[in-house]
């Protein structure tokens, strides 16, 4: 029985893996974004600034008992400008996670028809899971995937941001005219965007659905929750023993899952003040 699949074992294997795959389509978006920007003569320190100013104020917003911290100056002197990017991007993309549309409309169905909506959701897991998205959205532009795309670029990738790297805006128009450009990298978003769209279809197979958390700024680390994304760490993707260090910021969100097992939220971490 399909309910039976969705709510099997294997799918929460499933969940775990999407998630490694959602981290490396990330990394890639990141790694091109980083490249184009580079590529312009972008002052990267600034951009980072700039980014990490943002999320400070939304951080502080969120939770106001939380010290916004600025960690820019130890990010960017080490030269890891793309782990602020990342955070960046993989926070935007999940904003709306919990919902079952992402919140780009009203739906109830989890909640009216939950079984029936498992169903659903891993069926079309499986129907987009070997698909090429360009593919898919020449044919289906405007489907739920589609639009969750156009929402999501133009959330990610600010008017003056794609004129600075492209010299005109004409990737947003077309995205705002309603069609998916064919170019390197709006590609390249595709992939990331069709990454996380599928680890939210797993996501709503699941029965209890697995529950999303993310790191503080400023939080301690706790090696069951968290892995760093430096490999300069000591046992469990911490820091090494005598270390004292917090959370920089987080660079993608973790996940619990509802056998007990955990996905770590990746961190950048920083020497405590």
């Amino acid at each position: 029985m399909p309910s039976f699949t969705v709510a099997a074992a294997p799918a929460v294997e499933l969940f775990e893996a999407t998630m490694s795959l959602v981290n490396e389509a990330s990394k890639s978006f990141t790694s091109l974004l980083l490249s184009l920007m580079r590529s312009a003569h972008w002052d990267i320190a600034a951009a980072v600034r700039s980014i990490d100013a943002a999320s400070s104020t939304s951080a502080t917003m969120n939770n106001p008992t939380t010290t916004a911290t600025m960690f820019t100056d130890s990010i960017v002197g080490a030269n890891h400008a793309k782990y602020a990017l990342e955070s960046y991007g993989e926070s935007e993309n999940h904003q709306g996670f919990d919902h079952e549309t992402f919140y780009m409309d009203g739906s109830l169905s989890s909640i009216l028809h939950p079984d029936q909506h498992r169903r659903d959701c891993f069926t079309q897991y499986r129907d987009m899971k070997a698909m090429d998205p360009i593919e898919l959205l020449s044919i289906l532009p405007t489907c739920s995937f589609g639009n969750f795309c156009f929402k999501k670029y133009l959330s990610i990738v600010h008017p003056k941001m794609e004129e600075s790297l492209f010299g005109d805006l004409e990737q947003r128009r077309q995205v705002l005219d309603g069609h998916h450009p064919r170019s390197q990298f709006y590609g390249e978003f595709l992939g990331l965007a069709k990454a996380v769209w599928l680890l939210h279809l797993l996501a709503f197979s699941l029965d209890p659905p697995p529950s999303h958390f993310e790191a503080s700024r400023g939080a301690e680390f706790h090696s069951q929750y968290m892995e760093s994304v430096m490999r300069i760490s000591g046992n469990n993707g911490g820091p090494k023993v005598g270390m004292s260090m917090v959370v920089g910021f987080p660079v993608s969100p973790g996940f619990k899952l509802g056998n007990g097992s955990i996905i770590k939220a990746r961190v950048y971490l920083v020497p405590k003040n």
